[in-house]
């Protein structure tokens, strides 16, 4: 083992034992690159200088939880799988009186607007509830203020066209100087939360959960936990939609699913396609 990897070692134990974050379960590789941009960001010029701040300065963590998470995303990102939300899920989901979803991960915010205009389109947003969660509390800022770079309309716009868009885009925001504000009427019926995938329990009883490109970060043991916690936080029939790159299949809670789209990781609780079902 080289030093650095030592350090990172250190780096870890500091922020589980002196802040209660536990990143021992994350990819390795992953979060070595994310630390050593840290410290080139905090100019520490190295892993221990960094871990000595973590352990002593006053104000430091939120920096670090910032660095470490990975709020990059876009609205109706994969337009593809929004367009089968909106084909296959929303439909079902049509026949609850009240609908819960659990967007975990949401990073700035963006899937969690595109999840809204979904619901809009479909006349369900009155009476759906959107928890959009992050351990990162300056993400969370972001996602609840809405307000994105001008130059991501274009792309979103495309985007929202692929996956069946009924409007124009520009009908949800107000552009000004080099920024869009996304209407406010769509964050009425979301609540921005702080949650930890790796030490957070269920929370509530989901009708849809999306959780996209963050299991990715993830050790197979810890996507295990988590997956497990998205199998005990669905309703019988619920939905649960990963990433492109993510997938259920190595998992013991895998059994409990049927593949509703296998290509765009779209599964549901229960149905004819699952060997066992806890709940």
């Amino acid at each position: 083992m080289d030093v650095e990897d030592i350090e990172i070692q250190l780096f870890v134990q500091a922020m589980r034992l002196r802040h209660g974050h536990d990143f021992s379960e994350y990819a390795p590789a992953s979060l070595k690159r994310r630390v050593q941009q840290l410290v080139r960001t905090h100019e520490s010029g190295t892993v221990v200088r960094l871990v000595d701040r973590i352990l002593h300065e006053e104000g430091f963590l939120p920096r670090v939880i910032e660095g470490l998470s990975v709020p990059v995303s876009e609205m109706f990102r994969d337009p593809a799988v929004f367009r089968s939300l909106r084909d296959k899920v929303l439909p079902v989901l049509a026949s609850y009186p009240e609908i819960n979803i659990w967007q975990a991960g949401c990073a700035h915010g963006q899937e969690v607007y595109s999840l809204a205009i979904l619901l809009e389109e479909a006349g369900l947003y009155e009476r759906s509830r959107i928890y959009a969660t992050d351990f990162n509390d300056a993400a969370l800022a972001v996602a609840a203020e809405g307000i994105y770079a001008t130059r991501e309309a274009r792309v979103w716009s495309r985007n929202y066209i692929e996956a069946g868009g009924s409007h124009s885009f520009s009908d949800y925001y107000s552009a000004r100087y080099d920024f869009i504000k996304l209407d406010q009427r769509l964050r009425r019926n979301v609540t921005f939360l702080n949650h930890n995938l790796v030490t957070d329990e269920v929370f509530c009883e989901a009708h849809l959960i999306l959780c996209r490109n963050v299991l990715i970060y993830f050790s197979n043991a810890l996507q295990d936990r988590t997956l497990g916690l998205f199998r005990d936080s669905l309703v019988r029939g619920g939905f649960l939609c990963l990433g492109t790159r993510e997938n259920i299949d190595f998992s013991p809670a895998a059994s409990c699913f049927t593949h509703i789209d296998g290509a765009l990781r779209i599964y549901q609780l229960g149905g004819s396609g699952a060997k066992a079902l806890k709940k």
